[in-house]
Parts: structure tokens; sequence; C-alpha cells
């Protein structure tokens, strides 16, 4: 799906790329801060002290990191996003629908535990606000690898990007594995001292 959403893409189909990634970015944001709403919520219902949330939160962090350096196997769906509604819905509504799709997290292949520490961390917070917050930061970040697609206006062009982008899969999931189990160290300090 990833290298199906970009300007030369966009325009074979009859597309504007911009209003596509704009859909998409939107509908992101718009789960993924809905999400975190929810549990944000919850959690505010069975709140701990502030402390015990940090280290709670730090654990969550710690896990994932350590799960996924470990390489164990996140549980969740294995499908993607429709593909098929590229070549027959509007650029808007088909990037808008994935957006929203990925932006939740966990509708579609979940690659990382740190999808699952996302979502417990927006319970954690305590907090309808600061939920949303993480969940939309979550939405947000899911953009990130469409939008790096901006410069894809040939077939030359899309052929290194697909490339770029398998090439670095591996090591964006060890560098968001180390960074989740540091992050999840640090604040685990914090919390305990």
């Amino acid at each position: 799906m990833l290298s199906s959403i970009h300007p030369l893409g966009e325009r074979a189909r009859h597309n504007r790329w911009g209003v596509t990634v704009t859909g998409f970015t939107l509908g992101a944001l718009i789960s993924g801060a809905s999400v975190g709403f929810v549990l944000g919520t919850a959690g505010s219902i069975l709140s701990a002290g502030p402390r015990a949330l940090l280290v709670a939160t730090a654990a969550v962090a710690l896990a994932a990191g350590a799960l996924d350096l470990a390489g164990v196997r996140t549980p969740g769906p294995t499908r993607q996003v429709n593909e098929t509604w590229i070549g027959t819905l509007r650029g808007w509504v088909y990037g808008g629908g994935f957006g929203l799709e990925l932006g939740v997290g966990f509708l579609t292949y979940v690659v990382t535990w740190g999808v699952y520490a996302m979502l417990v961390s927006a319970s954690l917070t305590a907090s309808p606000l600061a939920g949303a917050l993480v969940g939309a930061t979550f939405g947000l970040g899911r953009s990130l690898s469409v939008l790096a697609a901006g410069y894809v206006d040939r077939p030359s062009r899309l052929t290194s990007f697909n490339r770029a982008l398998a090439n670095a899969g591996p090591m964006v999931r060890r560098a968001s594995s180390v960074a989740f189990a540091a992050l999840g160290m640090v604040a685990l300090t914090g919390g305990l001292l």
C-alpha cells in the first residue's frame, strides 16, 4: 500500500497526490486521536497515582522494545488495507479510508509491539486529552511513510523509492525497538527513583 500512494500513481489515476495524502493524514490523525481519547477516558476511570502510571508506561515501552528485539511475533490480523479501493474510489476517499484503518493501529497487520505499547500508553495517561494526543501522534507517525513518497514523479524514482523502503525496513524496526527499550529504561529509572 505504501508503494501505491505517490505522485506518479495518483497522476496516472487522475487524482491529486496532495489531496490523497491529506485524506490519509487526516484519517490517521482522527482515528488515532479517537482511539487514544477512548483509551485515555477508560484509563482515567481506573487511574492510579502519577508515579505508578509512569512506571507502568515505562514497563510497557521496555517490554515492547524487548519483544521486538527478541523477534517475538506480534498478535493481530494478517490483512492489509483493501487495495481494490485504489482503482474504484476517489483519492481522498481511499486515502482517508487507509488513514483511518492505519491510525487505529490494530485493524491491519501489526509489525511491531510498539503499536500495543501506544495503546496501553494512551490508557495509562488516565486523561482523555493526553490519550488523544498519544493517539494523534501515532496517527501522524503512520502518515510519514506516505509523505516520504512525495518525490516519486517518474518510474525511476518509484523503483529507487521501493528499493530504499525495503532496505530500510530492518534498520527502522531495529532502531524503533531500541528506542522503545531505551525510553522504557530511562522512564522506569526515573519513575522508581
